[in-house]
């Protein structure tokens, strides 16, 4: 696959101090503050452990995601999507390094830029007890023993409410190059650009919105130790978790930010290297949400402030 991962995104938001301190307690490393003359940041970047500077939080009059950046191999990658983009009579400002183009239904800038590709060293094998087997004798579990703080170890997928959801599929899918991994009917479908199952889930939603972020961590142990720590600083974070998804497979927990936004932690996703050996499904029902936690809060289903955006409400604590 040309496409190979998400390189970075923009994240826009009316209260940049607070939410970039939500991030810095989530385990993202800062990394550089811009001014602009005014006595607040005009935005904040943040590292993960693999993938470098993937988070920059911008001042916006309403929450959203500005820009989505997109990792390709070579420049011939980027004559490929200028030209499948053109094709969908997409306008495309195209550079030697890279190009970009707007999705309408989200709203979102897709920037396409040639990128190194993930180098992710493999964990040490964690042994587990189970019936019939204790691999692990006279020694507590490593999860448990864990110094530090947990550091998400890359951007992982994005989630968009899009306002015309078929024309956002076709400009990921056939203009930008994404693989479609499975379909919830009618509603969403969930699209690759690398081996993961999905780095971009488009649905349809009255209003172009972020709906969440969500950043790889080591294992279900760092889910839960970077959620306890989120939660013991202020309960009122926690948004739905732990839980194992059925589409994608991964585990989950999520919090929520300042502004309104969910941020995931995941590990265990499933990965697709061969396309002709993965089957996409059409799932519906309670099943396209989940396979085992408890169920889904209505605020995560419809955001509260859902009908603010729609209005262009500003958000509470706007700076």
């Amino acid at each position: 696959m040309p496409l190979h991962r998400l390189t970075h995104i923009v994240m826009g938001v009316p209260n940049v101090t607070q939410t970039a301190q939500y991030y810095t307690e989530f385990g993202l490393t800062p990394t550089t503050e811009s001014t602009d003359g005014s006595p607040a940041p005009a935005h904040h970047a943040f590292a993960t452990v693999d993938g470098g500077e993937q988070l920059r939080i911008v001042q916006t009059p309403r929450r959203r995601l500005v820009e989505l950046g997109i990792g390709v191999d070579d420049p011939d990658d980027l004559d490929r999507v200028a030209s499948t983009l053109a094709a969908l009579n997409v306008p495309v400002d195209r550079t030697p390094s890279g190009l970009t183009a707007v999705d309408r239904g989200t709203e979102v800038l897709v920037r396409v830029g040639v990128a190194p590709r993930y180098q992710q060293a493999p964990l040490p094998e964690i042994a587990y007890n189970a019936p019939g087997t204790t691999p692990r004798l006279q020694e507590r579990a490593p999860g448990i023993l864990r110094p530090g703080p947990v550091r998400p170890r890359k951007l992982g997928h994005v989630v968009l409410g899009s306002t015309d959801q078929e024309a956002s599929q076709r400009f990921f899918q056939q203009g930008i190059g994404f693989k479609i991994s499975d379909t919830v009917a009618g509603l969403a479908s969930f699209m690759r650009c690398s081996t993961d199952h999905h780095n971009v889930l488009v649905q349809q939603a009255p209003v172009a919105f972020l709906h969440h972020t969500s950043w790889q961590v080591d294992d279900v142990d760092e889910i839960g130790r970077g959620a306890t720590a989120m939660l013991e600083a202020d309960p009122d974070r926690h948004t739905w978790g732990l839980g194992r998804h059925f589409i994608g497979s991964n585990f989950f927990w999520y919090l929520k930010d300042p502004a309104g936004n969910f941020s995931e932690y995941y590990s265990d996703i499933d990965c697709i290297v061969d396309d002709a050996l993965w089957k996409p499904g059409v799932w519906e029902g309670a099943k396209s949400l989940y396979a085992w936690g408890p169920p889904p809060p209505p605020s995560f289903l419809a955001p509260e402030d859902l009908a603010g955006l729609m209005t262009g409400a500003h958000a509470p604590g706007a700076q």
